[in-house]
Order: C-alpha cells, then sequence, then structure tokens
C-alpha cells in the first residue's frame, strides 16, 4: 500500500510525496508550470517602465481630473440656468446670452481644453 500527497501552493507549484507503508521507502517530485510565466527580467523591466512613465500618467490623470470637474461645473450651471425660480429673475436675453457664452458644441469645448496649459 502506497499513501500519495499532494500539495498546491499559491505559484501553482504541486508537490507530490509518496510512501510504500510495507517498506518505508519514500519518493518526492515537484512539479511546476513555467509556460507562459513571465520571466524575472521581464517582470524588472515592467517595473522600471512603470516608474519611468509614473510622472506622465500623473498629469495625464491630473488633466482628465480637472476636464471633468469643468464638465461636471458647466451642467451645474446649466442646470442652475434652466431653473424656474433663476429664469424669473434673470430676463430671457440675459439667460440665453450666459448659456450661449458657457456652452458650446463639444467639439469647440475640447478644442478650447486642449489649448489650456497641462
Amino acid at each position: 500500500q502506497i499513501d500519495v500527497a499532494f500539495d498546491l501552493d499559491a505559484n501553482g507549484i504541486m508537490n507530490v510525496a509518496a510512501v510504500e507503508k510495507s517498506s518505508g521507502k519514500s519518493s518526492h517530485i515537484t512539479i511546476t508550470n513555467d509556460k507562459g510565466r513571465l520571466t524575472q527580467a521581464e517582470i524588472d523591466r515592467m517595473v522600471q517602465e512603470a516608474e519611468r512613465f509614473k510622472h506622465e500618467d500623473e498629469r495625464l490623470r491630473a488633466v482628465a481630473e480637472a476636464k471633468n470637474n469643468l464638465e461636471n461645473y458647466a451642467y451645474s450651471l446649466k442646470n442652475t440656468l434652466n431653473d424656474q425660480a433663476i429664469r424669473e429673475k434673470m430676463g430671457e436675453g440675459d439667460r440665453a446670452r450666459r448659456t450661449t457664452r458657457a456652452f458650446t458644441t463639444p467639439r469647440e469645448r475640447n478644442l478650447r481644453l486642449s489649448r489650456c496649459p497641462s
């Protein structure tokens, strides 16, 4: 009779141990699946690239956040100008002029935003 024990770790490495009960003879084997895995050199290269591009990524994130904040403000302003109480206090011509100034087509708005310094 043979006792077999299997152990699979988080890295996908399987350890198999077998012991023959009558003679006490034992054997051990480790099975790894390296196919399709990144080498340590590839991992190091990817980490270095990530560190190298970190500043640029942060800058682009800040630009996107600023653009989103501006668009949110613009839509908030538009909703405020369309509010009935504001419409009654403000003349229709004044409201239309302010709305036209604040809102343009998305293409014009993006063109203006792209000209802003980063």
